[in-house]
């Protein structure tokens, strides 16, 4: 049963969300829809931790690779402000960057993927130490590039989140949560956008809802043997795509012990992995993007950098991920079944979720959840949404 609100001519969007919240096991999940700058769709229902206990309204939820596209809307608003050149090299930001051969990286390679330092196995011993904001940072900045930048894009699936943040903690001096308050949340008075969840509002966290055996170390060694196995029929194939790039990339050693649902990975500020969001924070802040970069008189940035933001840097199969995304500068493509969105961007996660703008239908989708996994870019359950979100929307 969902409780909220939603506007009429957007009732099937809701009907799809039904049906996407677990009926006979543990999970929840929240939606929030903004069209032509009004809130149409604000619904929340199912149970946000494994004892039944009701999703609220001001649940958050961890959101994976969501939060990137949070981190880089914070970029951008840093670049509108001129503290930032996208085409500026990282190093004159962050001089201790220009270490292995990294001074020429521009800002653009990084947000698009094309720096070459996407491999977390390259900096960490343990998934453990990715909770140390300053030994990822010190390593980050020590680490060479996989291939010459610009050469190619290969997903920075957990050190986008790093790089990105520490280039905006080097421009203002101000810590990368403390930012995202000032700067986006406390601006467009959202109810929860955080990385590096404060002690205050840990009571408002959903639980992450796994299935049985996710964390079972033979599973990702299952993984990399079919990993091998695929590779070796590409090979045979003439396929240029490697998917131990994608274990480089996404797979720290023991990333199945380190639980995301413990207060200390929570506190933590992993800007690629763990925003705790409401849907309701997520779909305000694209609003305001799909708005031309303000919304209810509140500006975050100009129309101009955000036309720059969004312009598609690559459109190839990726080193990591074997599909094409489209690159943004920080934001990929955003898949509608059966709709046409060409120019409309976002991030979506590993569990799910997602937040995107079309600019040319005025909409924004933001949905959150605590049950199942998908791709490192969600699941069906966002294109669902998203399908049913543009049909009510072109025909309203």
């Amino acid at each position: 049963m969902l409780e909220g609100y939603v506007h009429p001519d957007f009732w099937r969007v809701a009907k799809t969300l039904e049906r996407i919240i677990p009926t006979s096991s543990p999970g929840g999940a929240a939606l929030c829809v903004y069209h032509r700058g009004e809130k149409v769709v604000d619904l929340w229902g199912g149970t946000r931790d494994e004892h039944g206990n009701r999703w609220e309204s001001d649940t958050l939820s961890v959101s994976y690779s969501t939060t990137k596209g949070v981190a880089s809307t914070l970029l951008h608003i840093l670049v509108d402000r001129g503290l930032i050149d996208y085409d500026q090299p990282v190093a004159r930001y962050w001089p201790e960057f220009a270490a292995a051969g990294k001074e020429h990286i521009s800002v653009r390679q990084l947000m698009c993927h094309e720096a070459g330092l996407y491999s977390i196995r390259a900096v960490v011993d343990d998934a453990s130490q990715m909770l140390d904001w300053n030994y990822m940072i010190d390593a980050l900045a020590n680490a060479a590039p996989i291939h010459p930048p610009g050469t190619a894009h290969g997903y920075h699936g957990l050190t986008y989140g790093w790089l990105v943040g520490e280039l905006a903690q080097r421009v203002t001096g101000k810590p990368f949560g403390e930012l995202l308050q000032s700067e986006i949340a406390t601006p467009l008075e959202l109810d929860g956008l955080y990385v590096g969840l404060p002690e205050d509002q840990m009571h408002r966290r959903a639980r992450l809802m796994l299935p049985p055996g996710h964390d079972d170390p033979r599973r990702f060694q299952r993984t990399v043997r079919n990993a091998k196995r695929l590779n070796r029929g590409f090979a045979a194939l003439r396929i240029p795509i490697d998917l131990a790039q994608g274990a480089e990339a996404l797979l720290p050693p023991n990333m199945q012990d380190l639980d995301l649902n413990s207060e200390d990975t929570a506190a933590a500020c992993i800007p690629a992995l763990n925003g705790m969001f409401t849907a309701r924070s997520l779909a305000k802040m694209y609003a305001a993007l799909a708005g031309g970069g303000s919304l209810d008189g509140v500006y975050l940035l100009s129309n101009e950098t955000l036309d720059r933001a969004t312009q598609i840097q690559n459109r190839g199969i990726g080193r990591v991920i074997p599909v094409p995304m489209h690159w943004r500068l920080g934001y990929h493509r955003v898949a509608a079944l059966g709709h046409r969105t060409p120019r409309a961007f976002g991030h979506s996660g590993y569990g799910g979720s997602g937040g995107w703008a079309d600019p040319d239908r005025k909409l924004a989708v933001g949905l959150t959840l605590n049950s199942g996994v998908g791709t490192p870019f969600g699941d069906l359950r966002i294109v669902r949404i998203g399908a049913a979100a543009c049909t009510a929307a072109e025909r309203r």
